[in-house]
């Protein structure tokens, strides 16, 4: 049984007028928000506790989270970044690896947590799940990594990371500070060839900014087993 962490602090700006009166994991995707296409991934037995960390607009999260089966990680003092954000929320987490997920992507496939959990090696301190570039709906980047054949991860124009992820908690010791990126912990286990990814066999829409809305609409529609 694995804990998950569910990103839901940040500000949302490049989603503009939608965000005027929410946050952004309370924007809907059809008759659903994000946060909500977002739990409904974690609703497997191999998920224990929901995790999410709450700071922009925090009262209308946490109205919305109430009736639900989930622990709220409050920043509303700071916005922590990823990676100070992971941190702040570890006495919230019992399990070691722990899974990290943004909640600003809709998914088409098979449940990308099974997969992850199901990849996971005792020699790993992190497991990024990416999407081929020709699977990819939403997103304006050109890539994230690439994977060797031994699925350890280096930098450069391939798959790109969809915000889920495997990792353990000593991938952030030696980090100073708290606020800070994940990318300070990649960097470190890259260096200790401890970073691996695997590639997800559906497709993967990134919800940040309003155009990705109908893509992700559409994605949904389609026959999808996640």
């Amino acid at each position: 049984m694995t804990d998950i962490l569910l990103f839901a602090a940040g500000l949302g700006t490049r989603m503009g007028p939608l965000v005027a009166d929410r946050p952004k994991p309370l924007v809907l995707v059809g008759d659903t928000t994000l946060i909500d296409h977002a739990l409904q991934l974690t609703q497997i037995p191999d998920v224990s506790g929901r995790v999410v960390n709450v700071h922009h607009k925090a009262d209308q999260l946490r109205q919305h989270l109430a009736a639900k089966s989930v622990t709220i990680s409050d920043e509303t003092d700071l916005l922590r970044d990823t990676g100070g954000g992971l941190r702040h929320a570890f006495p919230l987490l019992q399990s070691d690896p722990v899974l990290t997920l943004n909640t600003d992507a809709v998914w088409s496939g098979p449940n990308p947590i099974q997969l992850l959990l199901g990849a996971w090696r005792d020699d790993m301190e992190c497991l990024l799940m990416l999407t081929p570039r020709d699977r990819v709906l939403g997103h304006k980047g050109e890539g994230d990594f690439t994977i060797e054949q031994d699925g350890r991860l280096t930098r450069g124009y391939g798959p790109v990371y969809t915000g889920l992820q495997l990792i353990r908690r000593s991938a952030l010791d030696g980090i100073t500070g708290e606020v800070f990126s994940m990318n300070e912990a990649w960097i470190a286990t890259e260096a200790r060839g401890t970073r691996f990814g695997i590639t997800y066999p559906g497709h993967w829409c990134d919800v940040g900014q309003p155009d990705s809305i109908p893509l992700a609409k559409g994605l949904l529609r389609e026959d999808t087993n996640v």
